[in-house]
């Protein structure tokens, strides 16, 4: 078949590489968003999307306004059989309407659970031991279609989301080829989605968000810190009662220790590092103070032996 696809980070890109390579459908546009500055230096940032098909020499449209008609007219023009959707922005009718297959999206769970902005840091941050990738046809709203592909992946209870965006990404790429096949030879029943569950969400997350809360029991602490690691990244305040500065954690583990120590004070023995908690201990493995390199526990120790107790809050 024809297809157009569209998507913006390295998630996408990498179906869009399993499309192109390694299926007999025919590549015939790329879409993605326009370049634009960012970071302190605002240099200007290429989206994962556009550097494989500039790469690879495919069509490339990066329009500024999806309803724009000259956008909308080049669309029409390439003769896609289908649209495939990744990690983009929602579209208007005008557009997903357009070929003769419909329009679908690869999504990051299992729908209709986690549907939203963030789907694989919520399934982490909420404990789950199972989460997967759907492809479903796009309607009017967000992540609601009917279903046509599944796919599962375990959770195991140390896993932090960046493992789980990659087997997913790499999972769902060859579900988007399997999608294809099945719309081209007519096997596939698109399905709707369960609405009798009762649903988990996945809304975008803010730096607020990301803050423990060290009152929260210890698991719940481990699953926020491990389904944010390595971004956006669970952060916390830590020092004394004349400075507290900004501390973020990238991995840590659930322990059964007992210490002699006060609340909420950073423990530091040997080469461990450890919070002491009302409800449990909990030993950090990974962090970045403010200001300071990602590090070890052990690095951080050697940097803080002689500054006395230390406490997160």
């Amino acid at each position: 078949m024809r297809v157009v696809f569209m998507g913006t980070p390295e998630f996408a890109a990498t179906s869009l590489h399993e499309i192109n390579t390694n299926s007999h459908h025919e590549v015939v546009g790329v879409v993605t968003v326009p370049d634009k500055p960012s970071g302190r230096g605002q240099k200007i940032h290429i989206s994962d999307v556009k550097k494989y098909a500039v790469e690879n020499n495919l069509n490339l449209l990066q329009p500024e306004k999806l309803r724009d008609e000259k956008f909308v007219e080049d669309l029409k023009a390439l003769n896609a059989d289908v649209f495939v959707i990744v990690a983009f922005r929602m579209l208007p009718q005008v557009v997903w309407s357009i070929p003769t297959k419909g329009t679908f999206n690869l999504h990051g769970s299992l729908l209709p659970q986690y549907r939203g902005a963030a789907p694989i840091n919520w399934a982490v941050m909420n404990g789950d031991e199972e989460t997967g990738v759907t492809t479903f046809l796009i309607d009017e709203k967000i992540d609601t279609g009917n279903i046509l592909i599944a796919d599962q992946v375990k959770i195991e209870e140390n896993d932090n989301v960046g493992k789980i965006h990659d087997e997913l990404m790499h999972i769902g790429a060859k579900l988007v080829v399997k999608t294809l096949d099945g719309l081209e030879n007519d096997t596939l029943k698109p399905h709707p989605q369960d609405e009798t569950l009762e649903l988990k969400h996945a809304p975008k997350i803010f730096k607020e968000d990301c803050k423990i809360d060290w009152n929260d029991s210890v698991i719940n602490i481990h699953n926020k810190i491990r389904g944010l690691s390595p971004y956006p990244c669970a952060w916390t305040t830590y020092g004394n009662d004349e400075d507290y500065k900004s501390l973020k954690i990238y991995a840590g583990l659930k322990t059964d220790l007992v210490l002699d120590a006060k609340d909420f004070e950073i423990v530091l023995q040997k080469n461990n590092l450890y919070v002491n908690l009302p409800q449990g201990v909990y030993e950090i493995l990974e962090l970045q103070p403010e200001g300071k390199r990602r590090m070890s526990a052990k690095d951080f120790i050697n940097g803080h032996q002689n500054e006395g107790s230390l406490f997160v809050k």
